[in-house]
């Protein structure tokens, strides 16, 4: 008897839990951590991590994983976005190779029958241009920033054979392939209903970042500008302090829709905590390590623990403590 009545109170409070998790995952995404966070898969069907949700009438977002590109994510850990005019569409990011575009392309398919006219780049890394093939031969225009171009054509094929390294077959039909168009500052297009700007703020993440911002709506798709649901990645080439700076320009807009590089739509509060607030955190206390002459070990030692949270964090704290130690050395 005291079994059965075990077993009925503990199936009791398995069903309470579930019910709580469903209801806190209505106010927030349940966040991933060891070894889910890089075998799960939202959409098993589909070469897509998840497949696309709607933010407002006539803009989708594919929302990526918030782990690394891998095998299992199929290179999807990025927000493939789209915008629906009554003359075309817009896609920003081609994808990480040439099926996740085709499979992004039947999902837009399913929703209009608008053909997809423009492929906007974020930035020049793999998950945003190496599924560019596929567009151009359904007839799109692929426009990236200058810098994003340069480092297109200077690191593209190195980029392409480590994604080759980590998705095997499913690389299968990808070339590395130029934009057609680039711009500097900013690009006006006009696409029936809808003015959309792709702008260069500043620098930020990697060379040739940009923000795709719809006028009308005041809904802007920050690219890696803006990050919160996975702890941002410090490069070589990342400008931190330039970074901070261009953040003014940023919440400027003020919109009223933001979909990051990665993670669900959110909005400049939250981004402005993940992102603008951990550099100048971070600047702040290898400043510190610095002043007190300091070594690289001891910038490892930094207290982050107040993004430990997020995704990818035991990968990426210590190296971003590292990375910007080894700039601010010089600046």
């Amino acid at each position: 008897m005291k079994t059965i009545l075990f077993i009925l109170l503990s199936s009791l409070y398995l069903t309470a839990c579930e019910q709580s998790t469903y209801n806190q995952s209505q106010a927030q995404p349940q966040r991933l951590t060891g070894e889910a966070l890089y075998t799960s898969d939202k959409a098993p069907d589909s070469m897509l991590y998840d497949k696309p949700q709607k933010i407002t009438d006539g803009v989708w977002s594919a929302i990526g994983a918030t782990a690394p590109a891998r095998y299992e994510n199929s290179g999807h850990n990025n927000n493939l976005s789209f915008i629906i005019s009554s003359d075309g569409v817009l896609v920003v990011n081609a994808g990480s190779n040439y099926l996740l575009a085709k499979a992004l392309h039947a999902e837009i398919k399913k929703i209009t029958h608008q053909p997809v006219k423009y492929v906007v780049l974020e930035n020049g890394q793999g998950h945003a241009m190496l599924g560019s093939n596929y567009w151009k031969e359904q007839g799109a225009q692929i426009i990236a920033h200058v810098d994003a171009a340069k480092e297109i054509e200077t690191y593209g094929e190195t980029v392409l054979d480590n994604m080759r390294l980590r998705l095997k077959d499913k690389m299968k039909g990808t070339k590395l392939t130029m934009p057609d168009k680039t711009f500097t500052d900013k690009l006006k297009i006009e696409m029936g209903d809808q003015i959309i700007e792709v702008i260069n703020l500043g620098p930020a993440h990697s060379p040739g970042d940009i923000i795709v911002w719809l006028v009308q709506k005041k809904l802007v798709i920050t690219g890696d500008l803006a990050f919160h649901q996975r702890m941002l990645p410090l490069f070589n080439h990342t400008d931190t302090a330039g970074w901070i700076k261009t953040w003014d320009k940023f919440i400027a807009l003020n919109p009223n829709f933001l979909i990051p590089g990665h993670g669900e739509p959110t909005d400049i509060k939250t981004v402005t905590r993940y992102t603008h607030d951990y550099l100048v955190y971070l600047r702040q206390q290898v400043a510190v390590v610095l002043e007190s002459d300091g070594e690289l070990e001891d910038a490892y030692k930094i207290d982050q623990s107040a993004y430990a949270h997020l995704p990818t964090f035991e990968l990426l704290a210590k190296r971003n403590a590292g990375q910007v130690f080894q700039s601010m050395e010089f600046e």
